[in-house]
């Protein structure tokens, strides 16, 4: 009778451990399906209500993103969850990368000018040219002169004005890099493109000028 007794007592632990198992194993696999609901789910948000509420939406993806991971280690079998969470990633890294575009406003015509003459980013209304060292001036300068002479035509009198403005600060700049170690043969290029500028700078503002007189006379 005692040995009866040890053996169901035995089997009842037994089947009380399999099912804590099986019910620990059945919320991983809750938790690894709700965070791909989630992430399914935020990209049928509309773009207005997560621009307002994006830092909410990234903290709880974290959170779900993390605890997903985790519970992993709970699914005896988890090829299939782990599968399920690496394509929710995806989705969701897709996603924020063309919100982003989205909610980053479109640079005005000023900046989409200074960007193009000095590189995407590099230069902003700060006119901060600390980047600017004796080691780059040279493409700088290049990249600036070649980009005026391919636009020429499109510029109008603001346009040139601004350039004129970004010109005279880049060469403020380079008063100061000069000191820095800047090699005689980049400062005779540099002296190459500023002698191919300033005439076309004379030109086609004075064309520009002319022409926006013109049509604002007609």
């Amino acid at each position: 009778m005692k040995n009866l007794k040890i053996a169901a007592g035995i089997t009842l632990l037994v089947l009380g451990l399999t099912s804590c198992k099986d019910e620990k194993q059945e919320r991983a696999q809750k938790t690894v399906e709700n965070y791909v609901v989630y992430v399914d789910s935020v990209k049928n948000v509309a773009v207005a209500d997560l621009k307002d509420n994006w830092k909410s939406v990234e903290a709880e993806y974290d959170r779900r993103a993390q605890e997903a991971q985790a519970a992993l280690a709970d699914i005896k079998d988890n090829a299939a969850a782990t599968e399920k969470i690496n394509e929710s990633k995806i989705k969701y890294e897709e996603f924020k990368k063309e919100l982003t575009a989205q909610l980053v406003p479109a640079p005005g015509p000023k900046q989409q000018l200074r960007d193009a003459l000095f590189g995407a980013g590099k230069m902003g209304d700060d006119m901060n040219f600390s980047w600017v060292n004796a080691q780059n001036i040279h493409s700088v300068y290049q990249q600036f002169v070649h980009t005026v002479e391919d636009n020429k035509d499109k510029y109008s009198r603001e346009d040139w004005d601004e350039i004129k403005l970004m010109y005279e600060a880049l060469d403020s700049r380079k008063n100061t890099v000069e000191k820095e170690g800047l090699s005689a043969e980049d400062n005779r290029k540099i002296a190459g493109l500023k002698i191919k500028f300033a005439p076309m700078y004379k030109i086609n503002r004075m064309g520009a000028k002319s022409e926006e007189n013109k049509e604002a006379k007609e």
